[in-house]
């Protein structure tokens, strides 16, 4: 399924073509009602601005609507009015929703709901807040032999699958789901990639955390492309601390070359590694770039130092959509990791979790672009 880089050092690692394929790209997660307050408090609010968002969807949405790919979304909704507005602004941000499953409401949410994210931005020195309200939901009851993965992979075609540890981790079931999937989408020759992730948010204890630790283990042993944090690899993998040992240049990234190789030796099955890079200095202003390991080589992107944040939510996403495109395009991988970097930059310069970036802006800022207004 997969190749090295070809003569020009380009990432062939996708095999099957565009014309062979209904779908670029498809995601499997839950796409959750997030409601933001804006400058406000969750607390103290008093109107919300209503948009749709989760992280395995954010990769796709963004790809479609930035990128122009041919995406679509696996995910369920309880069949109510929130379901419908979620529905709707789906529609509105271009995925196809052929695989959105309707399940049944009772009336008030005994036995399936929708999930919902109140996000607070954060400015300064107030970090951003988010609190889920998610249990019970329509995606997290997902359960193995409820797609038919053959038929999507195999007889539809697809080029690029993506799921997330986010999504794995919302009930029992989610994780064999996953599994499931990647799976069917190796033996059709797709590219399997999987986000990388331990969220406090979902887990209550030790043992829990054990448990997404053998999770993520599983499912990255089943995954051709990784995403996530260079930092956070090492505990949501369970692997050894590395960086105390290394000795690069002072750069930001230079202590996450380690530990990609660390990742890569523990799990050969990997092509890419590609991981976020920043630096907090505050809730609206970070150093951000990004970092990738590939067939043995580690590139990393030029640091976008002091960059403003207006909503820092679904910039990792953005990055990976950045970077799958430019591996869907055949790019060389560092720049690949240039589009990716950029892309999540603009991201984070809108509100809400999905980007509202243009290809055209993506590109200018890739090749040294201003911010000048464009008239």
């Amino acid at each position: 399924m997969t190749r090295g880089p070809d003569q020009r050092g380009n990432a062939t690692l996708v095999a099957r073509t565009a014309q062979e394929c209904a779908f670029d790209a498809v995601a499997l997660g839950e796409v959750m009602l997030r409601l933001d307050p804006g400058e406000e408090r969750i607390s103290s609010a008093r109107s919300f601005r209503a948009w749709e968002g989760g992280g395995e969807y954010n990769v796709v949405r963004g790809l479609r609507h930035c990128f122009g790919q041919r995406t679509a979304v696996v995910t369920a909704l309880a069949d109510n009015p929130i379901g419908r507005l979620v529905e709707d602004l789906m529609r509105q941000g271009g995925v196809d929703l052929t695989f959105l499953r309707w399940i049944p409401y009772d009336g008030i949410g005994r036995s399936v709901r929708n999930g919902l994210n109140f996000t607070e931005r954060g400015f300064g020195p107030r970090a951003g807040v988010g609190c889920s309200d998610r249990a019970n939901s329509a995606t997290s009851q997902m359960k193995v032999g409820d797609m038919d993965w053959d038929d999507l992979f195999e007889r539809r075609g697809v080029r690029w699958f993506h799921t997330g540890a986010i999504f794995t981790a919302l009930s029992p079931t989610t994780a064999d789901v996953a599994e499931e999937a990647m799976i069917a989408a190796r033996r059709s020759g797709v590219v399997v990639s999987y986000d990388v992730n331990v969220r406090a948010s979902l887990f209550d204890g030790g043992a829990n955390r054990a448990h997404a630790v053998e999770v993520n283990r599983r499912l990255v042993g089943q995954s051709d492309v990784i995403f996530g944090n260079g930092r956070s690899f090492v505990s949501a993998l369970g692997l050894r601390d590395v960086q105390s040992a290394s000795s690069g240049p002072e750069r930001l990234g230079s202590k996450d070359d380690l530990t990609l190789e660390s990742v890569a030796s523990a799990f050969p099955n990997l092509r890419v590694i590609a991981a976020t890079v920043r630096t907090i200095q505050s809730a609206s202003r970070h150093d951000w770039g990004g970092i990738c390991w590939f067939d043995g080589d580690v590139v990393a992107s030029k640091v976008m130092a002091s960059l403003e944040i207006l909503d820092r939510v679904g910039g990792g996403d953005s990055f990976a959509a950045g970077v799958i495109f430019g591996l869907l395009e055949g790019m060389p991988v560092k720049r690949a990791l240039q589009f990716g970097v950029a892309h999540g930059a603009l991201a984070m310069s809108t509100p809400g979790d999905s980007s509202m970036a243009t290809l055209d802006e993506v590109r200018r800022l890739v090749d040294g672009g201003s911010a000048r207004m464009t008239r």
